[in-house]
């Protein structure tokens, strides 16, 4: 599966332990991240990662792209609900194009947590169960 990883400032190194912890997991798929999300994380873990710019800089943008032409499998995007963001509205639009293209989306460890696992399990091949004949 194709992973994004992206992580508001706040929220960078809860991202960085999440991916310690799941390393075993996260190894075995196509990682990609913003920039500076990337580079932590790679850094921490030894995972492979393509980065794209920051968020600021437009990295939301080119994730939300890969997510348009159904190129990435799973987001975990770590937010800060604090206050608004510049970038809000570039989020809003990762949020709309996954639920336009049924991409599993956490926003918050909890639900990482869960996706990770079930990712782990084989759950979340959601692209056989809705149409078999799609291969990877």
């Amino acid at each position: 599966m194709n992973i994004a990883l992206i992580a508001h400032d706040a929220k960078k190194e809860l991202m960085v332990q999440f991916c310690i912890a799941y390393c075993g997991i996260l190894s075995r798929h196509n990682l990609c991240a913003t920039g500076t999300t990337g580079r932590l994380v790679s850094e921490a873990t030894g995972l492979q990662i393509t980065r794209y710019m920051s968020g600021l800089q437009g990295g939301a943008q080119q994730i939300s792209a890969r997510i348009a032409c159904d190129e990435i499998d799973l987001v975990l995007l770590f937010r800060d609900p604090q206050g608004a963001k510049e970038n809000e509205p570039n989020e809003l639009e990762m949020l709309r194009m996954c639920d336009i293209r049924n991409i599993p989306i956490a926003t918050n460890i909890a639900t990482a947590e869960v996706l990770i696992h079930g990712l782990e399990r084989g759950d979340l091949d959601w692209r056989t169960i809705v149409n078999p004949t799609l291969a990877y």
